[in-house]
């Protein structure tokens, strides 16, 4: 099993109607990841999820598109609202 560290975790955003921004990072080997969520007003959520093996597939079909790490990063470390 790979070390945490040399896992490369694969980064899903999706912007809903009412101007909800969910991103979403998967760990593609334990199946685990952080899901954020920022209202339009700003309020960021952050909840560690467990996906099963048919995330990316239910990502895509959700029509999710991949984002960059820095994009969700920022979000996560609060420098962007």
């Amino acid at each position: 099993m790979p070390k945490g560290q040399n896992i490369v975790h694969q980064y899903f955003k999706k912007k809903l109607p009412d101007g909800i921004v969910v991103l979403v990072k998967v760990n593609p080997i334990q199946f685990n990841g952080t899901e954020i969520t920022i209202s339009p007003e700003g309020q960021i959520q952050i909840r560690d999820q467990e996906f099963d093996q048919q995330i990316i597939d239910d990502l895509m079909i959700d029509e999710f598109e991949m984002c960059s790490p820095l994009e969700f990063n920022l979000y996560l470390s609060g420098l962007v609202k």
